[in-house]
């Protein structure tokens, strides 16, 4: 008998070196999925119960190649390849490495488009469902679910072999970008969960810390690889401080300092540091990087540049034309210009045609913070409310929830 959590943690960790591995061998991904998600069904009955087994890759890999198989010989007109499978022999133990990243650029294949291809690698190597990549690119569950369906059978469909890259193909640098995105979003959805009752999913973000480490190493003259990097460690170096003793979001204004990990934050800013060196202008990343390097330098919340901030956002805004970047350079316009200011850059924002972010739970909290920065307490109870009725996320709910009840409280008080 073991625990079953060890046994949770040890397949999600598994699973996409497995199937990158299968899929590296057989080429059809679909198949290669459906195969290794049994093995895995598999495996969580049998290891609570048996034990695990001396080389799980190994148990893994050899039930999910003789499930492949069994589809196989279902296939009548695939009978050819299934005798070449079956002869196929299975290493005992574990390979040397890690197929992970592998498996990261083999889904963002030449045959798919970024967006699909990022979708596909979030559900393959960060195991994320649909509602939570939907959220991550603020289009509806339904709409994504059929992206990842289409992602897979033109990947089913495609001549192109379904193998690594070589850096400075005339592939490699759209496939780099998409394996920076995952990354990303992998990280994001780490730091700060979308749904659920945690705040954070540290395996997550761990294992996008871990592979962008892997990338980094890979091509450490890539700028932005190592502008991803310096971003994930610098905002991950605030995660002890930002939640409290009973799991509640504490907002970066209010975090004790004291607690931030100050060895991720010099690795992170020797890291950004080693870019400028780097040829061109300053990528996504770098940028982003850059502005959580000066939040890491202010020793308290009151000593931030928040005219440097509010200039890394403008670059940024004009790099990618990002709505999440402009609902945060309005925080920072808020600070240096006041919340009046901040206010009307809001509005442009929510009159923008086909703007993903309209009645989303983030447009909601940031005008209900400037409004009450701007002495409008009821509008901002209105949207805090708004705001907490929206998120999926249960410590961004109640804290939505407590910045509304002390709002209500303070307005039933008699003035003076």
């Amino acid at each position: 008998m073991n625990d079953g959590t060890e046994t949770e943690d040890l397949l999600r960790s598994l699973a996409p070196q497995v199937l990158g591995q299968l899929a590296r061998r057989q080429g059809d991904f679909d198949a290669c999925e459906d195969a290794v998600q049994e093995a895995l069904i598999a495996a969580a009955r049998h290891w609570p119960v048996h034990g695990i087994p001396e080389n799980p890759h190994g148990w893994l890999l050899r039930t999910a190649t003789h499930r492949r198989t069994d589809q196989v010989r279902s296939e009548t007109a695939r009978r050819q390849r299934e005798e070449r499978v079956a002869r196929e022999p299975v290493p005992p133990t574990a390979p040397a490495g890690d197929d992970t990243l592998t498996l990261l650029f083999m889904c963002c294949h030449p045959s798919l488009t970024p967006a699909s291809a990022i979708a596909l690698t979030l559900r393959a190597v960060g195991g994320l469902t649909t509602a939570e990549i939907a959220a991550a690119y603020l289009v509806p569950e339904a709409t994504m679910a059929q992206r990842i369906s289409r992602a897979k059978q033109r990947l089913k469909a495609s001549s192109v072999a379904f193998e690594t890259p070589v850096p400075g193909s005339p592939d490699w640098p759209t496939r780099l970008r998409s394996v920076l995105h995952v990354l990303y979003l992998l990280f994001n959805e780490g730091y700060a969960a979308t749904a659920g009752p945690a705040l954070h999913r540290a395996d997550l973000s761990g294992e996008a810390v871990r592979l962008a480490r892997q990338l980094h190493r890979m091509v450490p003259a890539e700028g932005e690889v190592a502008g991803l990097l310096a971003l994930m460690l610098l905002t991950e170096a605030r995660r002890p401080a930002r939640t409290g003793p009973h799991g509640e979001l504490i907002p970066l204004a209010e975090q004790d300092r004291s607690r931030w990990d100050y060895r991720l934050i010099q690795e992170g800013t020797a890291l950004l540091r080693g870019t400028f060196a780097h040829k061109g202008p300053p990528g996504a990343y770098r940028l982003q990087a850059a502005v959580a390097a000066v939040h890491a330098a202010a020793a308290r919340a009151e000593d931030t540049d928040w005219p440097q901030i509010h200039g890394l956002y403008e670059l940024l805004e004009h790099v990618t034309g990002n709505p999440l970047v402009t609902l945060n350079r309005a925080v920072a316009l808020a600070m240096t210009d006041g919340p009046a200011t901040a206010l009307e850059l809001l509005d442009r924002l929510e009159a923008r045609d086909r703007n993903p972010l309209a009645g989303h739970h983030r447009m909601h909290a940031v005008r209900a913070h400037l409004l009450e920065m701007a002495g409008q307490p009821a509008p901002a109870l209105h949207h805090y409310r708004e705001a907490a009725a929206l998120t999926t996320s249960t410590p961004e709910q109640r804290y939505l929830t407590t910045r509304a009840a002390r709002l209500y409280e303070l307005s039933r008080q008699p003035p003076g």
